[in-house]
């Protein structure tokens, strides 16, 4: 038994039984639902039934006498604390991979079962050599083992779907659907199908409440290469969902069919050539259109990389509502400056009042993600999420890490602050002003087109190399514009990556460093890329560069000063100016005197 009373051997047996009556000798459980998004409803929340592991990255593949549970960095501590570690090994997923540990330790004539809607169909084919690899032969099944036995499984969720105006989404969902129908009469293929709902949210200008913090609708849909260039799309939503207006909204070009009708519009693609996104769309989309008879080109959902691209109005909204975040934040860091000392904060508290803050702002409508709210020790858990029972007040001499974010009708924001409550030591200091020293390299580089993020990320850990130390997490993440806090297809890390850094694209910079048992430490601003505003001397090629979005103060107390060179004294007094400009004539008074001293120059 575990935590809060839950029978984890029992729930591990009762799902080996089902195996066994299925005739499977393993079954691989993935942190996934039918549309692979990162954060997934309550009823696709597998692996938290299974084992009690919480984290949005994870693994679990359960055999007949032994079963592992992997999740990447960030969650290793994590994993580690939630799993019983008598019922499953915890792994790093990167250290050993789950087909790896399949091929060593499945047996000969084994099957290996998988549900075809939880994994892509990239990822089928690793788990099919790793099943190879050990003699044995990964399975589709026809119903999950795990939910026939999950008695009271959630239902699906039915948040309605509403229209995302004009005025935030800054183009027409016609003009997007009828560009990227030209794309496909260019390529020569008659549809693509598009399983990823903040593609489809994107595409039709439409946002829902399936999924929390993140404002999708889950839905599918297929877009069609027409004559006429309407971009026609079917798109498959459960009537129930349907918001006011949303008809009108989508007009004419797009039906609105029920979700079971899914599988016939594949089959009627029997002689079409079919755009089919192997790295985002269920496995089981590909088995039914190979059954139909459709010749299926693999090739990337045509949303993600337009999506990523922010046009001007949302851009101009991500600055409007970084600004209206920043007064939050500024309202909360004065408030914890107030009260920590007093040595009676607690993270729940800390939590509570800056979402409070939040929900002041116009256009508010969630946060974006939950909460990362860490003193001491746990803020060295990379995606710590606290509870009634690790809750820790606020200590002199500690770090606390807080990393958060809102969802507003005009922008996603996402930003860390790690604050010194009372005096840090030196070390602590040391190890602050290195990760400042990285997340200045990042925000100042300049860069020509065609660089990818895996190019620059070094820029982030150079100086903590430079003392034997490093994080175990990417640098930064692309995100959305009222949509899902972590999105691609870029991003900044040790990754190889294909894909380039363009105008346009907003992405994270959050270089960090973990102290287990200690500390944690992260500084995280979102960046907007954009071409070099001036002509630079003596330049041959075109180059980018990148504007900081977000304003909220770095603790200048955590700061080892004598460590920063003067261009990087330059550029953190330069930020706190702007930090100072912009919020100070939108906070009271106390909190703009607290706000003047903690931007004062260095």
């Amino acid at each position: 038994m575990q935590s809060g009373g839950e029978n984890w051997a029992g729930r591990l047996a009762s799902l080996r039984a089902e195996m066994a009556a299925q005739g499977l000798d393993g079954f691989v459980v993935p942190m996934a639902d039918q549309y692979q998004n990162e954060y997934v409803p309550p009823q696709a929340q597998r692996i938290t039934w299974l084992t009690g592991f919480t984290g949005s990255a994870g693994m679990v593949v359960v055999l007949a006498d032994r079963a592992a549970a992997f999740t990447d960095g960030r969650y290793t501590l994590q994993i580690a604390e939630q799993v019983d570690g008598e019922l499953y090994d915890c792994l790093h997923i990167a250290e050993t991979p789950p087909p790896d540990w399949i091929a060593k330790n499945l047996k000969s004539g084994d099957k290996l079962g998988f549900d075809s809607w939880l994994f892509t169909q990239d990822g089928v084919g690793r788990f099919r050599k790793g099943a190879a690899a050990a003699g044995a032969e990964l399975v589709a099944v026809s119903e999950n083992p795990l939910d026939k036995v999950w008695q009271d499984q959630p239902d699906a969720p039915m948040a309605l779907v509403v229209p995302h105006d004009i005025a935030f989404a800054g183009v027409t969902s016609a003009e997007k659907r009828a560009q990227l129908s030209r794309d496909l009469t260019e390529a020569g293929r008659d549809a693509v199908v598009i399983t990823a709902p903040d593609s489809i949210a994107w595409l039709l200008n439409i946002r829902g409440g399936d999924v929390s913090h993140s404002p999708l609708p889950l839905s599918l849909a297929i877009l069609h290469n027409d004559t006429k260039g309407d971009g026609r799309v079917d798109l498959f939503l459960d009537d129930a969902k349907r918001g006011r207006g949303l008809g009108d909204h989508l007009g004419n070009e797009v039906s609105i069919q029920p979700p079971d009708k899914f599988a016939s519009a594949l089959d009627a693609l029997s002689d079409k050539v079919v755009q089919v996104d192997p790295g985002g769309t269920a496995a089981w989309v590909f088995e039914r259109l190979g059954a139909a008879g459709a010749t299926i080109n693999p090739a990337p959902d045509p949303c993600q990389l337009p999506k990523a691209i922010k046009n001007d109005v949302e851009l101009a909204g991500a600055r409007t509502s970084h600004a209206r975040d920043g007064v939050a934040l500024a309202k909360f860091l004065h408030w914890l400056e107030v009260f920590a000392p007093q040595g009676e904060l607690d993270e729940m508290a800390a939590e509570a009042q800056l979402e409070a803050y939040r929900h002041d702002g116009d256009h508010f409508r969630d946060l974006s993600f939950p909460t990362i709210t860490g003193s001491g020790a746990n803020g060295a858990i990379v995606h710590y999420r606290v509870t009634e029972s690790s809750n820790r007040v606020l200590r002199p001499g500690e770090f606390y890490l807080v990393d958060s974010g809102a969802q507003y009708l005009d922008g996603t924001t996402d930003v860390t602050r790690t604050i010194a409550i009372g005096q840090p030591s030196d070390e602590m200091r040391d190890r602050f002003t290195r990760v400042l020293k990285g997340h200045i390299a990042i925000a100042t580089t300049r860069f020509p087109t065609g660089t990818t993020g895996a190019q620059l990320d070094v820029l982030a850990r150079h100086a903590l190399w430079q003392a034997g130390l490093d994080f175990d997490h990417g640098t930064g993440h692309g995100v959305g514009s009222y949509l899902n806090v972590h999105e691609g297809p870029h991003s900044i890390s040790k990754r190889q990556q294909t894909q380039d850094l363009r105008p346009g694209m907003v992405v994270s910079n959050e270089p960090g460093y973990y102290k287990t048992g200690a500390y944690g430490i992260r500084i995280e601003n979102l960046l907007a890329v954009r071409e070099v505003g001036e002509e630079i001397p003596g330049g041959e090629r075109k180059m980018l560069e990148f504007e900081t979005l977000t304003l909220a103060p770095i603790d200048r107390n955590a700061m080892m000063i004598e460590l920063l060179t003067e261009p990087e004294k330059t550029w953190l007094n330069g930020y706190h100016q702007r930090v100072y400009d912009a919020l100070s004539p939108k906070v009271d008074d106390p909190t703009r005197e607290w706000l003047d001293e903690a931007t004062r120059p260095i």
